[in-house]
């Protein structure tokens, strides 16, 4: 275990990042390319959780991030309920789709984690935030 002392020292944050690649990657090919609408709308959910991720941990308060998260692993099940969408149409063959599904879960599970271990805190302050760093930011093994 490390210190989390950036957002990119972050699990959650690292695993919605290989989601929104992956996203990116089905939508360069196929039917989906010439459907704007559908393709912007999973793009846009898979980079709602990494920059959630990311906004949430910059916040002072602890509530505040936790709010953050709560949207981001939100934004992942709606990129899992995409994949369903997208397989169901012929957008993407059922490989592509449980790979999403898959990141998908993965993602939301790590930023559940994160929600629990920082609702347990006693401290209601964001220790992430720069003005906390020199006082210790917490370890969390699922981060």
């Amino acid at each position: 275990m490390s210190k989390i002392e950036k957002f990119e020292d972050l699990r959650c944050w690292q695993l919605a990042r290989e989601l929104v690649n992956a996203v990116y990657i089905v939508c360069k090919s196929g039917p989906i390319i010439k459907d704007y609408g559908t393709q912007d709308q999973i793009k846009r959910a898979s980079v709602s959780v990494m920059n959630n991720i990311a906004e949430g941990f910059s916040r002072f308060h602890r509530k505040e991030f936790i709010h953050f998260l709560d949207i981001a692993q939100s934004s992942a099940a709606e990129v899992k309920s995409m994949s369903y969408i997208l397989e169901d149409i012929n957008y993407i063959n059922s490989e592509e789709a449980l790979i999403l599904r898959s990141k998908s879960d993965q993602t939301q599970k790590l930023i559940r984690a994160l929600i629990k271990y920082l609702s347990t805190k006693k401290n209601h302050r964001n220790t992430g935030t720069p003005e906390h760093r020199n006082t210790g930011t917490p370890e969390h093994p699922n981060t």
